[in-house]
């Protein structure tokens, strides 16, 4: 599973991605779910190129990408659980179930 997602995670539903311009279901399901987690963690942390985006923004720019570069149920499923990634993002606990 590591392999397909380091391989996967760049692809894009649209099939503009890269490295083999995999296309909506071509691309494996772990890599499509690590496209979105790994996306939001880019713009929401800073970097020594570039400030954290915030919250707000990144989700509005996801949005825009949902069909395009994400797969629209990862993406649908990631942000109904967005209070839960935040809360673990910022070291809260989370119960199993528990929307936070």
């Amino acid at each position: 599973m590591a392999a397909e997602i380091a391989l996967g995670h760049h692809e894009r539903v649209d099939g503009t991605g890269y490295p083999q311009r995999l296309r909506g279901d071509e691309i494996p399901l772990s890599a499509r779910i690590v496209a979105v987690a790994d996306v939001f963690d880019a713009l929401t942390v800073a970097r020594p190129y570039k400030d954290a985006w915030p919250v707000e923004r990144a989700c509005e720019h996801m949005a825009a990408e949902r069909g395009r570069h994400f797969d629209p149920h990862c993406l649908d499923a990631f942000m109904e659980r967005l209070p839960q990634v935040l809360a673990c993002k910022q070291g809260g606990e989370v119960r199993a179930g528990a929307a936070a």
